[in-house]
């Protein structure tokens, strides 16, 4: 949607109940307010927190996370971070390597 070299936003569109990325990182902190659906966010240690339209959430920089699609509808959200998009690594929980520009968001729809 937006970047700048000081600031970027953009929107995830998971078009699929059931559809999820990989538990991943950010070299930035970022900030989500949830528009439309249903986001479940998902943590290393189990943990997990519900997103409903209206609500915003904020995940600090290093802070692993998943972003899980289970309501019964898309899930729409919009991103921001400071910094241009270019200079953001994407660090896969599994790996620990930076995936960005590799196909990381694998939305598993749950038709699988």
């Amino acid at each position: 949607m937006l970047n700048t070299p000081r600031f970027h936003a953009w929107l995830h569109v998971y078009p699929n109940p059931g559809d999820m990325d990989d538990m991943h990182c950010h070299n930035a902190d970022q900030t989500w307010f949830m528009i439309e659906g249903q986001c479940t966010m998902h943590f290393p240690d189990g943990g997990s927190e519900v997103m409903t339209p209206g609500m915003a959430a904020f995940i600090e920089g290093g802070s692993f996370y998943q972003l899980h699609n289970t309501g019964d509808s898309p899930m729409v959200l919009m991103g921001t971070r400071s910094g241009p998009q270019e200079a953001i690594k994407h660090i896969n929980y599994e790996t620990r390597q930076d995936v960005k520009g590799a196909d990381h968001v694998r939305l598993a729809s749950a038709r699988r």
